[in-house]
C-alpha cells in the first residue's frame, strides 16, 4: 500500500465517520423512539452502497484502489456494527426485550438484504 492510498483511506474513514455522526444527530432529532433507527438506517444505506461498490469492484468499473478507499475507508467509517451491538444490549439491559430483538433480526436481515440489492443493482449497472 502506498502513502497517498493510506492517506486517501485514513481521510475517508474520517469523512465517513463525520457523514455518519450528522445523520444519525439528524434522525435522531425527528424520530424520538426506543427503538435506534439512526443506527439502523446508517447501517442499511452503507450495505446497500457496499453491495453496489463491491459489484462494481468484481464487474472492474471501479479500480481496487477507489473499492479499497470508498468501501473500506469511507463505508467502513460510515456504517457502525458495534454501536448497533451495543444498542441492542442496552435495550436488553432495559429490559425492552422485544425492541432489543427487532434491532439485533432487523440489522442483520435488512442489512444483508440491502447489500445484496446493491450488489444486484451494480451488476445490472456494470452490464
Amino acid at each position: 500500500m502506498t502513502p497517498l492510498l493510506f492517506a486517501a483511506l485514513a481521510i475517508a474513514g474520517g469523512l465517513g465517520a463525520a457523514t455518519r455522526y450528522i445523520f444519525d444527530g439528524l434522525i435522531r432529532s425527528r424520530i424520538k423512539t426506543v427503538f435506534p433507527w439512526a443506527t439502523f438506517a446508517i447501517n442499511v444505506s452503507g450495505s446497500l452502497a457496499l453491495g453496489l461498490l463491491a459489484a462494481w469492484a468484481a464487474g472492474s468499473v471501479l479500480s481496487a484502489q477507489w473499492s479499497l478507499v470508498l468501501g473500506t475507508g469511507f463505508l467502513g467509517g460510515y456504517t457502525t456494527f458495534s454501536t448497533a451491538s451495543h444498542e441492542s444490549v442496552r435495550l436488553l439491559a432495559q429490559r425492552r426485550y422485544i425492541a432489543s430483538l427487532a434491532s439485533m433480526f432487523a440489522t442483520l436481515i435488512v442489512c444483508v438484504g440491502a447489500a445484496a440489492l446493491g450488489w444486484w443493482a451494480g451488476t445490472g449497472w456494470s452490464g
